[in-house]
């Protein structure tokens, strides 16, 4: 049975687990495969899942076509989120102008096939667009042509998230949490106001990390950005292994393995680690298989996690990162 949660000032009730599509067409990395892009995002729906994260750049428009054609093709109503910003290159804050993102609003509203985009959200800028009033007027412009319905914030630090809510018309924030990233739970889901915000946590499993299947002798393919991006080669470091240094986070996740030991999967207790903050409105985990989909929804099933375990997650995020993570994100 699917839970659902409130999405901060908007009336919208957002299942507890999403879909991110990332990796949707089949990984990071490698051909994008319409028919398994399909098949997940059909999966999700048939789930009960009825919100759906992507983004303009995500394989190159292609993930924002597939899920378009997924919700054109179903009577249930589905909210979308997408994003829009990276393409900016060289990716700098005189790059955004109310202008061009007009145009990928509306290049996204064209790839998805929709009358209207349910969130539009910048898509982890410089922060120093956070505070750019024409940026945050434009999406009011394009609420009033009925192009989109809600404007959001993808961000990469706490500091970001906290200048946006000061802006009426932001209706979410995105940000990385997990077990190897407490900030937002210690300095974010703290602030009273957050109770306007609808709150989107992207990246649960540390790029797969906290799958627990990750070994030293993992290979990811070169397209893929576990093999480019680990010290933030080509976006943010904090995106890939929620910038964590890989071999580290292995000895964390085994001490996490014998916590958490048992029948359940250990990306199952990440993700209902993350439900356990009532300040999270929906999860995001991404699926490149279908069988995914269904593992990401079994956590909304798994009981509570003891406020013993809870203290020992923090207590190894404490001891293996919280010196690194915490002052830069």
């Amino acid at each position: 049975m699917m839970k659902h949660r409130k999405f901060g000032k908007t009336d919208w009730k957002v299942s507890e687990v999403a879909l991110g599509t990332w990796q949707v067409g089949g990984g990071w990395g490698g051909t994008f495969d319409h028919q398994a892009a399909s098949k997940i995002i059909h999966s999700a729906i048939d789930q009960g899942i009825n919100f759906i994260d992507t983004a303009d750049v995500y394989d190159a428009g292609l993930s924002e076509a597939a899920v378009g054609k997924a919700i054109r093709e179903r009577s249930e109503y589905i909210y979308v989120a997408t994003k829009c910003g990276r393409q900016i290159n060289p990716h700098v804050n005189e790059g955004y102008t109310p202008q061009v993102l007009r145009k990928y609003v509306e290049a996204s509203l064209k790839n998805t096939g929709l009358d209207t985009i349910d969130l539009i959200q910048l898509h982890c800028p410089p922060s120093s667009v956070y505070q750019r009033d024409e940026i945050y007027r434009l999406f009011e412009d394009l609420i009033q042509e009925g192009k989109i319905q809600a404007m959001g914030v993808s961000v990469e630090k706490v500091s970001e998230a906290k200048t946006a809510m000061n802006y009426e018309i932001v209706s979410s924030i995105q940000i990385i949490f997990n077990m190897f990233r407490h900030k937002p739970a210690e300095e974010l889901f703290v602030l009273p106001e957050l109770k306007d915000f609808g709150v989107i946590v992207r990246v649960p499993l540390a790029s797969g990390l906290l799958t627990g299947k990750l070994t030293t002798n993992s290979m990811f393919d070169p397209e893929d950005h576990r093999s480019f991006n680990r010290n933030g080669e080509a976006f943010d470091k904090g995106e890939t292994f929620s910038g964590i240094d890989f071999e580290k986070g292995l000895e964390a996740v085994e001490q996490l393995k014998e916590l958490f030991e048992g029948n359940e999967s250990l990306a199952s207790w990440a993700i209902r680690w993350v439900l356990m903050f009532p300040e999270v409105s929906t999860v995001i985990p991404g699926a490149s298989k279908v069988e995914q989909v269904s593992a990401n929804l079994k956590a909304m099933n798994l009981p509570s996690i003891s406020a013993e375990k809870m203290a020992k997650v923090k207590a190894i995020y404490d001891q293996y990162f919280r010196s690194e993570i915490h002052p830069n994100w």
